[in-house]
């Protein structure tokens, strides 16, 4: 099971830290993505993380003001975001799939590709 926390509203400008913690597994060896999803808008994959080496992939839509960083004493990634501006505003949705899915180089994977989800946390930015 996967959970995120730390949504919210904030104003632009500021920043954000989500977190996302896994239950009933470890996420040694597994790759953890972050989607979000604005309102009347399609998902988006931002960036992936190789939770046990720290290694961020990210899309080539994602500015410089994303970023993922993993705790592995709290099983735990957490999603940075920076300067916040109001299209930031979505639910966001970490998901994770073993390393043993990829047969050659890591990519981050599509949403389908993953084999856990999390429920998302909700960022409302606004002044």
């Amino acid at each position: 099971q996967l959970v995120e926390s730390g949504g919210g509203l904030v104003q632009p400008g500021g920043s954000l830290r989500l977190s996302c913690a896994a239950s009933g597994f470890t996420l040694d060896n597994y790759i953890v993505g972050w989607f979000r999803q604005a309102p009347g808008k399609g998902r988006e994959g931002l960036l992936c993380i190789n939770y046990s080496e720290g290694t961020l992939y990210y899309a080539n839509s994602v500015e410089g003001r994303f970023a993922a960083s993993s705790d592995n004493s709290k099983n735990t990634v957490y999603l940075q975001i920076n300067s916040l501006k109001t299209e930031d505003s979505a639910v966001y949705t970490c998901v994770a799939v073993p390393l043993s899915y990829f047969a050659g180089d890591l990519y981050c994977p599509t949403w389908s590709e993953y084999d856990f989800w999390g429920r998302g946390t909700e960022v409302t930015v606004s002044s």
